[in-house]
């Protein structure tokens, strides 16, 4: 499949930007996989499996950076990678079963219920909010939940699994992130795989996107702390992705257009 220069344009701008969402507060898969779908017009499942190639070089620099730094506990969170690696493979099962008519319906649903946890309480993604501790016989469960739906969509995997870390397990914020990047790439490598095996996987629309998303987290993460204000302007950015792939979805776009 050959893209445009103009597909090509908004292919590597819109993975830049995830990769920036997703160094800031997550849910950059929002945006790729409505280009892949929406923009690119791959088959849904075909697009979800290419988005893996993104997600898995992206939090590859990300483990590597925090291993390097001395934040990654792979004692404290055994268990957890297990539970997620267990859930996640169930997920890719599903996902690769499903037909591209109905993970297309399920994806805009999703963006729904995505878009009120953004709107309620905005100031959780702004870093003003108090954390209330959960039980942590609770995680168990979670775990393998949210394990399922990585394998199945990515599309906010990081968000809950960084409130679970955080608000069950009672890791520290930086420790919490350094475990999310270390399993969602652990499990990646899997369910990428599987995608491949399936037939669901462009690899040369991947890798472009893939280059995107990781020059954005990387020049994110060295910049941001310059700049004023940055996880607002983030935040908001999210809502309008989300508002927008809304619109697009449900075939709403066009009635403000024409």
């Amino acid at each position: 499949m050959n893209l445009s220069l103009l597909q090509f344009s908004l292919a590597m701008a819109g993975s830049f930007i995830a990769g920036a969402i997703n160094t800031l507060a997550g849910n950059g898969s929002v945006i790729t996989l409505s280009i892949l779908t929406d923009l690119i017009g791959l088959p849904g499942n075909l697009a979800n499996g290419t988005n893996r190639v993104g997600v898995l070089f992206q939090t590859a620099g990300s483990s590597a950076g925090f291993a390097q730094s001395k934040m990654m506990n792979l004692f404290r969170s055994k268990h957890i990678i297990v539970l997620t690696i267990i859930g996640a493979l169930c997920g890719v099962y599903c996902a690769t079963i499903v037909s591209n008519e109905d993970f297309l319906s399920i994806f805009k649903y999703l963006l729904i219920v995505m878009l009120i946890v953004v709107l309620i309480k905005p100031e959780r993604w702004l870093g003003e909010s108090d954390i209330v501790k959960l039980p942590y016989w609770f995680s168990v469960p979670v775990f393998i939940v949210l394990g399922f739906y990585g394998g199945f969509i990515q599309m906010g995997m990081g968000i809950f699994f960084l409130a679970v870390l955080v608000l069950v397990s009672k890791f520290s914020i930086m420790e919490a992130n350094a475990v999310k990047t270390m399993v969602i790439f652990i499990y990646t490598i899997l369910v990428l795989a599987i995608f491949a095996w399936n037939g669901l996987v462009n690899w040369k629309i991947g890798i472009i996107m893939a280059i995107g998303q990781t020059l954005g987290g990387y020049l994110t993460a060295l910049y941001s702390p310059l700049m004023p204000d940055i996880n607002l302007w983030a935040y908001r950015l999210l809502v309008f992705i989300i508002i927008t792939s809304i619109l697009i979805q449900f075939g709403l776009l066009k009635l403000f257009i024409q």
